[in-house]
This record gives structure tokens, sequence and C-alpha cells, in this order.
């Protein structure tokens, strides 16, 4: 079964505009629990326009099923990690001002660094995923620097697929064969949405888990957090 981890960044930015508590983060990240998700994603960012990091903190108390951190893995990042202990940690080569995820790792030239980096992080008992582009020498990669798992950039993808989708799945199938051969867990992410979430689950057979935020928040809009969901893991199953 691949699970579905709702990311919370949008509910964050909804209130950080208006400032106070509504929406509730906790709360929301609790109700997608109990509307179906299996787990809850946040990727807290240094200005804080979303998810603030007391945020991340605080949410460690109350989310029941996989708690996922992404984010650059720098100091901060990696302290923030140390005192929640999430089940899953994702690795995002981010700039500090980039507005969303636009690339993957390049582990080839960043395997020192990354290797480095994972081997720190799993002295803490957490899986660790890192954030590729749908290329076998970026799983590869991964795996040598000692990743549990890789989350697989999807953008290209749902920019291809109402083109070609064939075509536009093509290499994640090739990345995703890879990453299975080398014992490499499977999570995708980024511009997932209704459309295209189905045909992907049924190209990657073992894809253990999807990360979705902003299609789903704004699908929520006019069908309801509830149905929302519920309409994801239709599409999963």
């Amino acid at each position: 079964m691949t699970k579905l981890s709702v990311n919370i960044n949008k509910i964050a930015t909804l209130r950080n505009a208006r400032g106070g508590n509504n929406p509730d983060v906790l709360k929301v990240a609790q109700d997608c629990e109990r509307f179906g998700a299996q787990g809850i994603t946040v990727h807290p960012r240094p200005d804080e326009r979303h998810i603030k990091w007391a945020d991340a903190i605080a949410l460690k108390k109350v989310v029941t099923t996989e708690y996922n951190i992404e984010g650059y893995p720098d100091e901060r990042y990696l302290k923030l990690i140390a005192e929640t202990r999430p089940a899953q940690a994702t690795l995002v080569p981010d700039k500090p001002n980039a507005i969303t995820s636009n690339a993957g790792w390049d582990t080839v030239t960043h395997l020192g660094l990354l290797t480095d980096i994972v081997s720190e992080i799993k002295k803490l008992g957490i899986r660790i995923s890192i954030f590729v582009d749908p290329n076998t020498k970026m799983v590869e990669g991964a795996k040598k620097a000692g990743a549990d798992r890789i989350e697989l950039y999807t953008e290209p993808y749902a920019s291809h697929y109402h083109q070609n989708r064939e075509q536009a799945v093509r290499d994640y199938v090739q990345a995703a064969t890879v990453a299975q051969q080398l014992g490499l867990g499977i999570n995708a992410g980024h511009d997932l949405d209704l459309h295209n979430l189905k045909f992907l689950k049924q190209s990657l057979p073992h894809l253990d888990e999807v990360s979705i935020g902003h299609a789903l928040i704004c699908d929520a809009l006019y069908f309801g957090l509830e149905n929302t969901i519920q309409l994801y893991l239709n599409e999963l199953s």
C-alpha cells in the first residue's frame, strides 16, 4: 500500500497571513490523520513563512502516524531533527530563499556531504529519504550515501502528464526499478494531484509514500478536507 502523507505547509501559510492561530495547524494535522492520512509532512524554512520551527516541535507531540520533516540539512535543521526525532527526515537541496523545491540532489557531486549527514542522522534512529530527480545515477548516489529511501521529484512528470503520460513517467519507472534493485524505498512528491496520481501509482507499483500538500489543500477548498483526503486515498488504492 502506498501511504499518503499530507504536507500541511499551506495551512500554516493561511494562518500566518492573518496572525493568531486560525486555522490551528496542530488540529488540522490531527484531523488529517482522523480522516485517513497515514502521515504528516512539514518543510520549515529559515524565514518561517509557513511552518514555524515551534510548529515542527509541537507537531511531534500530537502526530500519531508517520511524521516527516523535510529540509536542507544545515545546522539548524539537524538540531530540529535531533530534538523532534521524526519517523523520517527528507533531505532536500533547497537554497534558503527557494519558494518551493525545484530540483533533486546531485548525489554524485555532493556524495561526501550527504554521506556525513546521513551517518549523523542515522545515529538518531531516523529513516532518511533523499530528494532526487528521476535519474538512475542520482538514485545510485543516494544508496552510496546510505539513504533508506529516495523521494522522486515529480514536477517534471506532472508538467508533461497531459501531453504524453507514458513518456512523462518513463524516467520515473527506470529510477524506481533501480531503487528497488538497490533495496531503497521509494517516495514521491511535488505537483501530484487528483489528475496524475493514479497513473503514477500504477506505473510505480512499489511506491511506498507520496507527500502532497498544495494541490490537496486547494482541492479541500471545494470538496472539504475529509472528502479530499478520501479522494486521494482512493487514487492510491
